[in-house]
């Protein structure tokens, strides 16, 4: 490997890991935008009331008289855009430079691609939630795809990690098994869940914990809370729903999460004996109680701004642990000829 490549490699590796950091950053601010109310704080998309940076109240009335400026608000807003901007900047700089090696066997040049593909989208679904004023749908397809932005960065850095390391990717890997996808399928179903309790403002539809409003089983209006197909309202600032369907968004979200923990149990009691695993594992059930915990003080404490932002930071970090986690027991060594894992010896001694 030449010099040259070489130099390039490094800039790659170093490129697609602060794109996971920043990615996490990014998805915290649109929480936080979220969170203050400011989804709308700019009335219009790319640019706010007609400009790159928020105007004065004057040239707003102007653009847009029916949307008083509330100065802070629009802030958040276009604070969001720019960093989201400068995210999409950073992946076609990694695609940028990825393309003089995309022939080289083994380079990630697919999941660069996907990449910009996913990135792409998740512009337009900026743009869908202030067009069609915080629709539920489009808001929680705009956290899932955060998140998928964010494990293509790391599983980017990982391949690069595994290509400079001279691994052209062709040695077997394990395939996926049923208690993996068991176990991202429920992760992703509490995401989107968690995504629909925010996107429908039901965090604290239930007073208490771990009974509802002084209930086990309240009364709850399934049908509506998970109508997925209504039309599209004219201002889902607030919500929309009665109370008895945002309950049960919040009990389905509690539901999630206990599912969600009885399936992190059996992957970590299943892979426990691999020590290559083990502190994977281990870390992955410890986040996994932290972010309970959260979940609890925020019905509690009535979702505070600080504690919603952690509960946030929480779930990011189970997709990156699980994410990581999976890469772990992909990469354990196969033998080629029995088709069995064997696990390395330098990481049982070591």
């Amino acid at each position: 490997m030449g010099e040259e490549v070489a130099g390039r490699l490094r800039l790659l590796l170093s490129l697609s890991l602060i794109g996971v950091v920043f990615t996490s950053v990014v998805i915290l601010v649109g929480v936080w935008t979220r969170l203050v109310d400011a989804g709308l704080g700019c009335p219009d998309w790319p640019g706010c009331y007609g400009r790159l940076v928020v105007p004065d109240a004057e040239r707003a009335m102007a653009h847009s008289p029916d949307a008083p400026l509330e100065v802070f608000k629009a802030w958040v807003e276009m604070i969001h855009r720019y960093v989201a901007s400068a995210l999409g900047l950073l992946v076609i700089a990694l695609l940028v430079l990825g393309a003089r090696l995309r022939r080289r066997p083994g380079y990630p040049w697919g999941v660069s691609v996907a990449l910009l593909a996913v990135i792409l989208v998740q512009g337009a679904f900026g743009a869908f939630t202030v067009t069609l004023k915080l629709w539920p749908q489009v808001v929680t397809l705009h956290l899932l795809g955060g998140l998928a932005v964010l494990l293509l960065f790391l599983w980017l850095h990982l391949r690069l990690r595994r290509f400079t390391a001279g691994d052209d990717g062709r040695a077997p890997r394990r395939r996926l098994t049923p208690l993996w996808g068991l176990a991202m399928l429920l992760l992703l179903l509490q995401l989107a869940l968690g995504g629909w309790v925010s996107s429908n403002y039901a965090g604290i539809a239930c007073q208490g914990f771990p009974t509802c409003n002084g209930q086990w089983w309240p009364a709850m209006d399934w049908s509506e809370g998970f109508h997925l197909t209504q039309t599209v309202g004219p201002n889902y600032l607030h919500g929309q729903l009665h109370a008895d369907a945002r309950v049960a968004i919040q009990q389905g979200h509690r539901l999630g999460a206990l599912a969600l923990g009885l399936g992190l149990l059996a992957l970590a009691i299943r892979h426990w004996q691999e020590a290559r695993l083990r502190p994977w594992l281990g870390a992955l059930m410890a986040v996994y109680g932290v972010q309970f915990g959260l979940g609890v003080a925020n019905v509690l404490l009535w979702l505070p701004l600080w504690l919603a932002l952690l509960h946030t930071a929480g779930a990011v970090a189970l997709v990156l642990l699980l994410a990581l986690a999976l890469w772990q027991w992909r990469e354990s060594a196969v033998d080629v000829k029995t088709g069995t894992t064997r696990v390395d010896k330098e990481w049982v001694h070591g």
